[in-house]
């Protein structure tokens, strides 16, 4: 039998009669080495590096199994940077990377070349005598390259602010690691319009999220970015108007990691005044800032081991509930993350079922999955004083019936926010509802 719950919704005194609809379908181990004495940061030309080299020095990470065989090493302001051999676990494969270590068992990834496609236990990693960087695997094939073969290449060199820098015989920058960020900042480094950073699945998985979170600096601001289609934002640096009037004519805008600051630059550029700063406490020791997989924006500082010091978006003005993912797909948000799945409250039906029942921020999955043959099938229960961490109104000046065809003549529409407030509809054409509800705080005006 399929019914739909029409039960009236009691106005909320912030946002008056909102609710959402859901459209349903019923029926490796090594003893770690002491640090370099001296500065290792440059490499000439032929010269190569294999995973399997049992004279590299490796530091171990004594909170988990990850360690680097270092190739290069450049001291820093509380320990050092080091691009080498990056693996986990048994280490049958293996990243090149760049690392922050700040003891001898605490290397910290903050940038890789292979991240999606590691290499196994006999890997090379070439600088050949024609001035290109490749990284082979151990079948022989070519993993990735800098493709600087013919443009008077001299050398390798790894900077004091942790850029991996090929550079010819002028000394002047020919490939430069920093133009290709992952998840990562560190001191000094910039982003610039046209970057982005893209998390890694999980802290064990490194491989690039597909269609998730992304970071990027934009025309606007700094933007946080959730995947659908098109991408939504959930966390701005600005409002969109503050610097419309502004053109920037000197380049790209980016935003740069500094010392006590994230400071945007959006029509103005260095040595000038910021456009924008987002505070972060300043360094005493080793720092950077990640994208992590939750899409937060972290800011992580030694201290006798790696620890958080900041929450950029959260610190700024994001709750737990308006991130996309804080609940899963599918998952109602509410107070400090309590996590539900959606029910039907009258008659009471359960459309969904938690992913784990231990672990309800994992989200809940359908109970019968929606197909676009069967329309006559799917009906749409009411969620109270529920909202979305972004609205973007797709039709104006329709009631609600008018919005529930519009979702189901969709496929892709799996759920629609109607407010009488607005008199807009939102009807969310998402690919597989990367999203979670968030609940309204009915005493919060």
């Amino acid at each position: 039998m399929f019914i739909i719950n029409s039960s009236v919704m009691k106005a909320s005194p912030c946002i008056r009669y909102s609710f959402a609809l859901l459209l349903f379908l019923t029926c490796y181990s090594t003893t770690a080495q002491p640090p370099f004495e001296f500065d290792h940061p440059t490499a000439n030309l032929s010269t190569s590096w294999s995973n399997t080299d049992q004279s590299l020095t490796v530091y171990d990470n004594s909170s988990d199994t990850s360690r680097v065989q270092a190739i290069l090493t450049r001291r820093l302001f509380g320990g050092e940077f080091a691009c080498g051999f990056y693996c986990d676990g048994n280490c049958t494969s293996s990243l090149f990377a760049v690392v922050i270590v700040s003891d001898t068992r605490s290397p910290q990834m903050v940038w890789s070349a292979n991240r999606d496609h590691p290499v196994s236990y006999g890997a090379i990693l070439n600088l050949t005598a024609t001035g290109e960087l490749v990284l082979v695997d151990a079948d022989g094939s070519t993993v990735w390259t800098t493709n600087t073969t013919g443009k008077t290449v001299a050398g390798l060199n790894l900077t004091d602010d942790g850029n991996l820098v090929v550079f010819d015989t002028n000394r002047q920058l020919v490939w430069q690691s920093f133009d290709y960020p992952t998840d990562c900042l560190v001191p000094r480094q910039a982003l610039f319009q046209g970057q982005q950073l893209i998390p890694s699945v999980s802290s064990t998985n490194w491989t690039t999220q597909k269609d998730l979170f992304s970071l990027k600096m934009t025309d606007k601001g700094l933007v946080a970015y959730v995947g659908s289609n098109p991408p939504q934002a959930y966390y701005s640096s600005r409002s969109y108007d503050v610097y419309d009037n502004y053109t920037n004519t000197t380049g790209r805008r980016y935003v740069r990691l500094l010392n006590g600051s994230l400071s945007l630059f959006i029509h103005s550029v260095e040595p000038s005044d910021p456009d924008g700063v987002i505070t972060i406490p300043q360094a005493s020791s080793a720092q950077y800032m990640k994208l992590m997989p939750d899409g937060h924006l972290r800011v992580f500082q030694w201290k006798a081991g790696w620890s958080e010091v900041a929450d950029l978006f959260t610190d700024d003005y994001l709750e737990e509930c308006n991130y996309p993912m804080a609940c899963g797909r599918y998952g109602i948000c509410s107070g400090n993350q309590q996590c539900s799945c959606p029910v039907s409250s009258s008659p009471r039906v359960e459309y969904f079922k938690a992913e784990d029942d231990r672990q309800p921020a994992l989200g809940c999955s359908e109970i019968t999955p929606l197909t676009c043959n069967a329309t006559q099938d799917q009906v749409f229960i009411e969620l109270e004083n529920v909202t979305y961490f972004n609205i973007l109104v797709d039709m104006k000046s329709v009631d609600m019936d008018t919005c529930k065809r519009a979702c189901v003549n969709n496929c892709s529409c799996k759920a629609a926010i109607f407010r009488y407030d607005f008199a807009a509809s939102t009807p969310f054409y998402n690919r597989g509802l990367f999203f979670t509800f968030g609940g309204f705080h009915n005493d919060k005006c």
